[in-house]
């Protein structure tokens, strides 16, 4: 099946529905609701194998839309959105490399959280070593930030895979991250995102099992979006969960309110994927993308949705 985009026919983007069986165009889940889907389907980009994407950023006044895979590999597309994806189109790929030039080290190179700041300028978060780093847009490293003492290295975290998972650009706050389990002395059902300069913001994660944070965005409102995952196993369902973080109304020395804006069920019903990422790429307008995990089984998911006020 072939779909047009900005003019161009693409047999790499396919339109999809995860949604349950009998929703209509246009029907509201929670407090969003679904613009457009589309499975992306390269089997390369740039000479790079397209897949495993953890998270993208998207600079509005370019139309430049980022995509990171947790290979360390850095994908642009130009994109363009209105009520649905106007236009999606491959233009380039790239290997993150050191300010040398020279290639990272596998186990260096696990990235997965992607932002962009007020000025257009890309940052990068690693799992398995915590590190953010700010990098040109074909990918060569600037520097690296320097981190709060509560997630400044792996024995902090609850293993060498549960580093920094989500970044983001907050316009009063600077660049906050998160890990995608609480801390080492956090308790297990208790999430908190960190700004650079050490402030924090805690919050009550989703009831079910294994709820992992895997990204989040800023709101108009200055409030967190967060995207949630639970997955226990192939026999256990599947949740996505996107959750306000309301981190103006936080008790003192306590927890943050949260409002869940809509739970996806896979045991209801719920077409869902392994969803990683997410940007903000318009007024309250967001794209979450999914890891396929570079498996024949999984997907490369893109929604695109807006989040209501109620």
């Amino acid at each position: 099946m072939l779909v047009l985009l900005g003019g161009l026919l693409c047999a790499e983007i396919y339109p999809v529905d995860i949604r349950p069986p009998g929703w209509k165009k246009g029907d509201r889940v929670g407090s969003i609701r679904i613009l457009d889907q589309k499975e992306l389907l390269f089997p390369e980009v740039g000479g790079k194998h397209f897949s495993e994407i953890s998270d993208l950023a998207y600079w509005k006044k370019r139309r430049w839309l980022f995509l990171i895979s947790d290979e360390g590999k850095l994908f642009r597309f130009r994109a363009r959105f209105g009520e649905r994806i106007r236009e999606l189109v491959p233009m380039d790929a790239n290997k993150l490399r050191k300010k040398s030039g020279k290639k990272l080290k596998k186990w260096r190179r696990d990235s997965e959280g992607l932002s962009l700041d007020g000025k257009g300028r890309l940052y990068v978060s690693f799992e398995e070593k915590p590190r953010i780093a700010r990098i040109t847009y074909d990918g060569r490293i600037v520097r690296y930030l320097h981190l709060p003492a509560a997630i400044d290295s792996m024995k902090k975290f609850r293993s060498k895979n549960k580093g920094l998972e989500a970044l983001a650009w907050h316009p009063k706050y600077g660049l906050l991250t998160a890990a995608e389990y609480p801390v080492r002395g956090k308790p297990r059902g208790i999430q908190t995102i960190y700004s650079l300069s050490g402030r924090q913001w805690s919050y009550r994660s989703g009831r079910e099992a294994k709820s992992a944070l895997t990204a989040m965005e800023v709101l108009s409102n200055g409030n967190i979006l967060v995207l949630e995952r639970s997955y226990s196993g192939i026999f256990e369902p599947m949740v996505i969960t996107l959750r306000e973080v309301r981190i103006g109304r936080c008790q003192r020395g306590g927890l943050c309110p949260t409002r869940l804006l809509a739970r996806l069920d896979s045991s209801e019903g719920w077409a869902v994927d392994n969803f990683e990422g997410l940007a903000r790429v318009g007024r309250d307008r967001f794209v979450m993308v999914s890891d396929d995990n570079d498996n024949f089984y999984q997907k490369t998911l893109m929604i695109y949705f807006e989040v209501l006020e109620r």
